[in-house]
């Protein structure tokens, strides 16, 4: 990037959710978590309209100051005892992606 700053780093969900109270396990689980790391939620749920294609019920988009704290989020313990929650009640695909640095 230009003035040397890193791209910002994003973590991209699609998830199905089985048992939403239990789901609220998680979202409890994971603010702290996010609050260490500084995670920004940019799309969380909410209203879609899908025009190609096929995705779960919710999509999800958090953003990070850069791509190594996206990674180190999702590495920590904290945030692996969190989703350890979200595993038995979800089925989701998600990916860490480094954002443009153009």
């Amino acid at each position: 990037m230009p003035d040397g700053s890193r791209p910002k780093g994003y973590w991209v969900a699609h998830v199905d959710v089985h048992d939403m109270e239990r789901y609220k396990d998680y979202i409890n689980a994971n603010g702290p978590v996010f609050a260490e790391y500084g995670a920004k939620f940019l799309i969380r749920g909410g209203g879609r309209e899908v025009r190609e294609g096929q995705f779960r019920a919710r999509t999800v988009v958090i953003e990070f100051k850069d791509f190594e704290t996206a990674k180190a989020c999702y590495d920590s313990m904290a945030y692996q005892d969190a989703k350890a929650l979200r595993d038995p009640v979800s089925a989701g695909d998600m990916q860490i992606i480094e954002g443009y640095g153009g």
